[in-house]
């Protein structure tokens, strides 16, 4: 079930419903923001009714039990929550004191998701796609920006063509765009709410004959149409800060396989750097720490 079409599919059976699940369904639509991130339980006391009513809604939407309805509804205030209402759902729902545990422990089970939802068969794809670009475009606007610019730093040591489109225009980002071609990679790098910038430049490196990775958090994005491998991690909302733990992991692997597959060319660039690193000082010498 895409996330996309869960109050749609509310809507539709809304008429043939119980009273019981109207209700259910009536709260839902009017507060999903909420609805979303409560327990079976929590969502019967909310509505009245009993949380044996809740679970048997989510089978009459389609869904294998309450946690899958959850999800839908998760995925669906990511990609429509303000900064504000994030703010709001987190007083409502967080103890100050278990911020710490609440964080991490979520990205530990985004990187266990990330880990058991991208198939070898696919990541390897991507790797291959890259390694073999005439030139390498990446994307990522907003907060993926730091994920692009990580991303181009390390592929900057490998390749003498990459291009991190960073601009703070779309106007700019086709301008860098302007010689994209069959040949040619984009990474797009973006997740809930996401960014129409990285969106627009993938579907116009796609009718440029480009090839498309793209970096993202579900079949569900607006940029798997435009891919020729996608890649999928959650970044989770922490109040109004993504979490972009996940993502990043998959993007170091990405870089690690691409390395490999160009292992003599980053064997002979690193010696380089690291006889200008030491003729120019640039890192601390052992014998001048004290």
């Amino acid at each position: 079930m895409m996330h996309n079409d869960i109050l749609n599919i509310i809507a539709e059976k809304y008429p043939s419903m119980s009273k019981g699940h109207r209700s259910i369904a009536n709260y839902i639509t009017e507060n999903y923001n909420k609805a979303a991130f409560m327990t079976a339980a929590k969502l019967a006391e909310a509505v009245g009714i009993s949380e044996s009513t809740v679970v048997r809604f989510s089978y009459e939407l389609g869904c294998d039990g309450y946690p899958k309805l959850q999800k839908a509804l998760q995925d669906l205030a990511r990609s429509r929550l303000t900064s504000v209402q994030r703010i709001e759902l987190v007083e409502e729902n967080w103890n100050n004191t278990d911020i710490l545990k609440k964080v991490v422990g979520t990205d530990i089970d985004n990187l266990r998701h990330a880990l058991e939802n991208i198939s070898q068969e696919e990541f390897e794809k991507a790797a291959q796609i890259i390694a073999n670009a005439k030139n390498i475009y990446i994307m990522g606007a907003l907060a993926s920006s730091s994920l692009a610019s990580f991303m181009a730093y390390y592929f900057n040591h490998i390749f003498g063509n990459v291009k991190n489109i960073n601009s703070g225009s779309v106007g700019d980002s086709f301008e860098q765009l302007l010689r994209i071609g069959p040949d040619d990679v984009l990474i797009g790098i973006t997740f809930p709410r996401y960014a129409q910038r990285t969106v627009k430049a993938a579907k116009y490196a796609y009718e440029c004959g480009a090839h498309i990775v793209s970096i993202t958090d579900s079949p569900a994005s607006p940029m798997v149409k435009y891919s020729d491998a996608a890649l999928f991690a959650r970044s989770n909302m922490a109040s109004f800060v993504d979490s972009l733990v996940a993502p990043l992991s998959i993007i170091t692997a990405l870089i690690v396989a691409v390395g490999l597959l160009h292992e003599d060319d980053i064997s002979e660039t690193f010696y380089k750097l690291e006889r200008i690193w030491e003729e120019y000082n640039v890192y601390q010498q052992e014998d001048e720490i004290e």
